[in-house]
């Protein structure tokens, strides 16, 4: 028998003040983009911005439902307005952030399960890595290299090839 380890490495920065220009931007305007989700049942408000490799940007909020799983979050809201409106363009990086009055959101939160594998499969679609930026309303900020990272072992497309 082996054993197999998984580990990954990010960076872990105390705010926004340390990241460059182009990261704090993106966190900035998550954070602020929280208001436009649609929560009502949850109050729980998550907005997803992309920064293009052109250097357009784009964003996503969750939307909720009263019928729960019709709802959906805001990294897949992201992933289809890019893929509709930009698919010339590659996905550098996310900054993902949420923001609620019912629970502490002053630290950083990963995306969901469905949303990590969509995220995959778009990376995996693109042959690209996508940098992640999370963080809560205020406070630390993660930044990790690749959406693969959280995910290690993701369902990607080359797992339906014979």
């Amino acid at each position: 028998m082996d054993k197999g380890k998984i580990e990954i490495t990010y960076l872990i920065h105390s705010d926004d003040s340390s990241l460059n220009d182009s990261d704090k931007e993106l966190v900035v305007k998550s954070r602020k983009m929280t208001s436009e989700a649609y929560a009502p049942y949850s109050s729980f408000h998550v907005s997803a911005v992309a920064r293009m490799d052109n250097g357009a940007l784009f964003h996503g909020t969750n939307q909720e439902n009263a019928s729960f799983p019709a709802g959906i979050c805001a990294e897949r809201v992201l992933l289809a307005v890019v893929s509709s409106i930009s698919s010339d363009n590659l996905i550098e990086t996310i900054a993902i952030s949420y923001a609620s009055n019912l629970v502490k959101d002053d630290y950083p939160l990963a995306p969901c399960g469905i949303c990590r594998q969509s995220l995959i499969e778009y990376e995996a679609r693109f042959n690209k890595k996508i940098r992640l930026l999370l963080t809560g309303r205020t406070g630390l900020v993660y930044e990790i290299s690749s959406v693969s990272d959280i995910l290690p072992f993701g369902f990607r497309p080359d797992n339906l090839i014979g």
